[in-house]
């Protein structure tokens, strides 16, 4: 006759075994199901990517021919032919802001290089380098 002990034993780690054999089953499912999520995921992101490629490429098509019919597209910008600009009028700060329609923390800034002014500010600095000191003068006292 066996002994109570062993048998006892035996029993527990049957029924362990079974109890985990459910749990893992269980788990088996879930990590299938999320790896075809992930999988499916992958490859909607992939698609997306590729159409996200295909606009960039139709969209720097259609750049420059925008550029092209905007007038300010070959306009360029140097803060340091701003501060030079402002200089050669013997101008302040607050006069070019003035004269720009600008505050005068912006044309700072846009000397240091800390920012760029907008397209249309750009313009105006564009018809500012065309001016002469008389007509500066003229202008601020309007």
């Amino acid at each position: 006759m066996a002994n109570i002990g062993t048998i006892l034993k035996s029993e527990i780690s049957r029924v362990a075994r079974k109890e985990v054999r459910g749990e893992t089953q269980a788990l088996k499912k879930s990590v299938s199901q999320y790896r075809s999520q992930i999988a499916d995921l992958k490859r909607r992101m992939q698609a997306l990517e590729q159409q996200v490629k295909r606009l960039g490429k139709v969209a720097s098509k259609a750049a420059p021919a925008q550029a092209e019919e905007e007038g300010a597209g070959n306009l360029r910008f140097s803060a340091k032919g701003l501060a030079a600009q402002r200089r050669r009028l013997g101008l302040s700060a607050a006069s070019v802001a003035k004269l720009l329609g600008v505050s005068t923390l912006s044309v700072y800034k846009w000397e240091g290089g800390k920012t760029r002014p907008r397209a249309k500010q750009i313009e105006a600095i564009a018809t500012l380098r065309g001016m002469g000191k008389r007509e500066v003068a003229q202008r601020l006292q309007e």
